[in-house]
């Protein structure tokens, strides 16, 4: 059985729970064996502490590699902050020697030391090519019955690019998490907004209105192009937007519809047979219709 350590961050267990049962889920049925990264922190998130102290950054987040490097397994995330962050924090330190050397003496503090062995992937680059699209389908026991997916794969999924040990053929025209929905009897089309952001992250906690209003503008293009059945999404921060913003913009009588959201690893868990409510226990926007087509209503 093949091994993997699947790191939560801190959105999945304060916030989305449900996408953690959904993840031990599906690496259960496509026969892995979660690893647990005991004594893993936060990432901890670009947007943050890097601003302040790169070497500070880049420790912390060695420190959650090194936790990998000694049980000698890669790194699953279904954060794009924590997949950005640890790819980068990766990134710099093979660049940078002098950065890792300065890590390494404050790791061996705590007698750890950081040899860069440990690789990080997010749920799409796992799906499709660790797992592969042809394993996904031979496992679906809910096959989606054309449900129209719109994806988001989110911004720090895709970006910076040079920093990701693997990623789109085209980063401004990513195709695969489309390609899993499709895989499991979706369908996902191009939208003129898929690369947009969501207005997650920094921009929700220093201007709500701003990240409000950017959200709004990219679910709207999505109504209009494609009026889905349901928003598919590769990280945990963006489901918060779709998901609780959408409610808050429907609270604040400023969104006149509902279009439901779930992560790439709820889908995939409900398509191999997980149990729908534990799935989608923490969902704001109800999935009843997303349900009843896969259950084979219209």
């Amino acid at each position: 059985m093949k091994k993997i350590g699947f790191f939560l961050g801190c959105n999945i267990p304060f916030n989305r729970p449900d996408i953690e049962y959904s993840a031990r889920y599906l690496l259960n049925e496509l026969g892995y064996e979660i690893v647990e990264l005991e004594g893993a922190t936060c990432c901890p998130a670009f947007g943050t502490m890097p601003s302040l102290d790169i070497v500070g950054w880049a420790a912390a987040s060695a420190w959650n590699l090194t936790i990998a490097e000694e049980k000698g397994v890669n790194i699953l995330t279904g954060c794009g902050s924590c997949y950005g962050s640890l790819n980068e924090a990766r990134y710099h330190m093979e660049k940078h020697p002098e950065i890792k050397e300065q890590v390494n003496k404050i790791l061996a503090k705590v007698g750890k030391t950081y040899n860069g062995t440990a690789k990080i992937s997010n749920f799409i680059n796992f799906l499709y090519e660790e797992v592969g699209l042809d394993n996904i389908k031979g496992k679906i026991k809910n096959n989606l019955n054309g449900l129209k997916c719109a994806v988001q794969t989110g911004c720090h999924n895709l970006w910076p690019s040079k920093a990701y040990p693997t990623n789109e053929d085209n980063t401004f025209f990513p195709t695969r998490l489309r390609e899993i929905c499709e895989a499991m009897g979706g369908v996902a089309p191009h939208y003129s907004t898929i690369t947009d952001c969501c207005g997650m992250g920094a921009l929700r906690s220093n201007a709500p209105e701003k990240s409000l209003a950017l959200f709004k503008k990219k679910l709207d293009v999505i109504k209009e192009e494609l009026d889905p059945n349901v928003i598919v999404i590769g990280c945990s921060s963006c489901l918060l937007q779709f998901d609780a913003g959408q409610s808050l913009l429907i609270e604040q009588k400023k969104l006149n519809y509902k279009i439901p959201a779930l992560h790439i690893a709820q889908l995939t868990a409900i398509a191999l047979g997980a149990d729908v409510e534990k799935a989608t226990a923490l969902a704001s926007i109800p999935l009843n219709g997303v349900i009843t087509k896969i259950k084979g209503g219209n």
